[in-house]
């Protein structure tokens, strides 16, 4: 159903250091940037996510969040460590969530701008 979908972050080099490492660890990277913007998706293809420097930008509030896929639960723990590490802040710690069904694995970060953040992966546990 989605294309893509872009955002504004009030400082763009802050935001930049935060998604390059976060969005590493689940096999996205940047595709694009300019000195006003930059695209995330996947090698060789086009843009899921674009952040623009938009200094009076103002988060959603509750209810919105963006739902990252992710490979494997290593990849969502490692989502979560470099979220924190990189300026974010925990939202809820890498682990299942049963009230989202019987294999629905998650982590939840806010980056430093207060946009929620969610890696997931829902398969069994290939352990």
């Amino acid at each position: 159903m989605l294309h893509h979908i872009s955002f504004g972050v009030r400082e763009l080099e802050r935001s930049a250091i935060f998604y390059d490492g976060t969005l590493a660890t689940l096999g996205y990277i940047r595709v694009w940037s300019d000195d006003d913007a930059i695209g995330y998706g996947l090698p060789g293809g086009g843009d899921l996510l674009c952040i623009k420097q938009r200094s009076a930008t103002h988060p959603p509030g509750a209810g919105f969040h963006l739902a990252l896929t992710a490979s494997s639960h290593e990849a969502i723990q490692a989502f979560h460590t470099a979220a924190l590490q990189l300026g974010g802040q925990d939202n809820g710690e890498p682990g299942l969530r049963p009230d989202y069904g019987d294999h629905y694995y998650a982590a939840f970060v806010l980056d430093p701008d207060g946009y929620a953040l969610e890696a997931v992966l829902n398969a069994p546990c290939s352990c």
